[in-house]
């Protein structure tokens, strides 16, 4: 998964009040990937034209 040119990043702002749904801790952005990940979950969310989808069924599982 690779950010496109057009793909909008994610807010600063919005970043700093998004938390894990399944453990409510703190989530990292990966401007690569353009996905938040929340590593105590082992979970990454995708970020899908500027949005965060902050489902953990949409989430790919962390590999080691």
């Amino acid at each position: 998964m690779s950010n496109d040119a057009n793909e909008p990043g994610v807010d600063p702002r919005l970043l700093e009040m998004l938390i894990c749904p399944v453990t409510r801790g703190k989530l990292v952005y990966d401007p690569i990937c353009n996905e938040l990940i929340s590593e105590k979950a082992g979970l990454a969310y995708p970020i899908r034209n500027g949005i965060p989808v902050m489902l953990a069924e949409e989430a790919r599982p962390l590999t080691p």
